[in-house]
């Protein structure tokens, strides 16, 4: 709703006059009630004390009211005009007044910002204003800026915050999301915005593209990142990190720059670089692979460590070799995987070197959840005839863990389709743990081919069930195509596929070499 009576004055606003004052205006602004003669209707002003000039809104003119000779009980409620301050202060505050209710802000909120602040009233009118508009260019509008008002009005008029805008219109203009700006200036204290600019420029120093710069200043925490920090711990921060990836793991996990230092990036380091035997390069790959394993104390790897060491009978050089592979590790909760699934491994009879052997090929084993996952996978291979309780059970648990339940189910009906049994399938499985975790149409095409080109028996599969493991057009068909016509003259699909390739090369070559030189020359060798 628009206000009924807004002012207009020759001076900067000195007051506010809208349709929610109560109170009738009062000396010495202007006289009450006024003369006849300032009334000019059609026109919707009054002429007021001095110069200043109300004017009526047509809402207020088409109203039929007449305020000339109207009791104080009739005007109650019609309008009130309400003087905040005298002189230069009552217009810079009425003024204020104005702008935070448009703004969305409401009354009582306002008022209590001017009386908790002062310092707004004080403020050039002018400067407040294109402080907010500085705000709005960089998209903190709407809710986010009444928001920022309401908690931090000092924002209105803190010299660091006009430097800053400046800074983030000229060079970094929509690269930061606004409720990300809006954090930062809720959550930092003015003075630390001092040199924001300088810090952003370190970042870039130390080798962030500019076209990433947004993806890295969008994914930390601005106050602890930048603000909080001087150029000297951020460039002391970039130096230590650039012995372990660097931009790379800045880019990786831009909320690395969060942390401390001294009391939280050195020391977790270092712990992985000790249970690595100093290895900075494998630390380094470990890093890269997983920055978010810098979230977790120390305190946290130790306990991790300590169980696996302690329980699983794992020594240090085998725990960092698991981390390497996988580096999740350290998110797996101990007491509801780490613990039940190693219990689980050495029920089934392992020794701490097959469980060191498991993990480094299904470290998965560690994170999958039970119940939506693992518990299928068991009954299906409990279903085909694994016995509890048994290694050959455990090793195919590990190896299951590489695909889904879905391709697992689709892998077994496969089998069963092209005639074999669930005994026949459990003697795979024993024999090469693999094969339920292939993809149930890269084995369709294998067994197709197996059966309508070979001219194999899919039975014959059973024997080297490693078959199905292998590429279709880079060795199945090539090698088949090259010498198929010798399977059953001394030459079986086991030896055929399992060839080094450096191998098969060869004697692939001396073959043809013999056929060549066989053939009789063509006529214009004759010649």
């Amino acid at each position: 709703m628009a206000p009924l009576i807004t002012s207009s004055m020759n001076k900067p606003s000195s007051f506010l006059c809208c349709v929610d004052f109560i109170n009738p205006p009062t000396p010495p602004f202007f006289s009450w009630p006024w003369p006849s003669s300032s009334l000019i209707r059609g026109q919707g002003v009054v002429t007021l004390h001095g110069s200043s000039r109300l004017k009526f809104s047509p809402t207020l003119q088409n109203s039929h009211l007449t305020l000339l000779g109207l009791p104080l009980s009739k005007r109650r409620g019609l309008f009130q005009c309400n003087v905040l301050q005298a002189t230069h202060d009552s217009d810079s505050g009425i003024s204020l007044f104005s702008l935070f209710l448009e703004m969305g802000i409401s009354k009582k909120v306002t008022e209590a910002l001017l009386d908790n602040h002062p310092a707004l009233k004080l403020s050039p009118f002018e400067s407040i204003r294109a402080q907010i508009h500085g705000l709005q260019n960089l998209g903190i509008n709407g809710h986010v800026l009444f928001r920022l008002v309401k908690k931090r009005p000092d924002v209105l008029i803190a010299k660091e915050i006009d430097s800053l805008v400046c800074f983030l219109s000229r060079d970094l203009k929509g690269m930061i999301e606004p409720a990300q700006l809006a954090r930062l200036l809720i959550a930092t204290d003015t003075i630390f915005l001092s040199g924001f600019e300088g810090k952003v420029c370190l970042l870039l120093d130390f080798g962030i593209p500019k076209e990433r710069l947004a993806h890295v200043l969008n994914n930390v925490n601005l106050t602890k990142a930048l603000c909080l920090k001087s150029s000297e711990e951020i460039e002391r921060m970039v130096a230590f990190l650039n012995r372990f990836g660097g931009v790379e793991l800045i880019l990786g996990r831009p909320a690395i720059l969060n942390f401390d230092l001294d009391s939280q990036l050195i020391p977790r380091i270092e712990f992985l670089l000790n249970l690595s035997g100093g290895d900075e390069v494998a630390t380094t790959t470990v890093l890269r692979k997983l920055p978010f394993i810098l979230a977790y104390t120390v305190d946290h790897y130790t306990n991790h460590v300590e169980f696996l060491r302690s329980y699983a009978g794992l020594t240090n050089e085998e725990i960092f070799k698991i981390i390497l592979v996988y580096p999740s590790l350290f998110s797996a909760s101990q007491k509801r995987k780490l613990l039940p699934r190693i219990y689980f491994l050495k029920q089934c009879g392992f020794s701490s070197n097959d469980i060191f052997k498991l993990l480094i090929k299904a470290p998965l084993f560690l994170s999958l959840s039970f119940e939506e996952n693992l518990a299928y996978k068991l009954a299906l291979l409990i279903k085909i005839g694994y016995e509890h309780r048994t290694k050959e059970l455990a090793l195919a648990m590990g190896s299951v863990c590489r695909t889904s339940c879905k391709n697992m189910q689709e892998v077994i009906s496969l089998f069963l389709n092209y005639g074999l049994t669930y005994e026949e399938i459990l003697a795979m499985g024993k024999k090469h743990p693999q094969v339920l975790q292939y993809n149930h149409k890269s084995m369709k095409q294998k067994l197709d081919y197996l059966t309508e080109e070979m001219g194999c028996e899919v039975r014959e599969m059973l024997a080297f069930p490693a078959f199905l493991g292998y590429g279709f057009d880079g060795r199945i068909k090539h090698r088949f195509e090259a010498k198929g016509k010798f399977l059953g003259e001394g030459l079986s699909i086991n030896r055929l596929f399992s060839m080094s390739t450096a191998r098969f090369s060869k004697k692939h070559e001396k073959k043809l070499s013999v056929t060549k030189s066989s053939k009789p020359p063509n006529e214009e060798q004759k010649s």
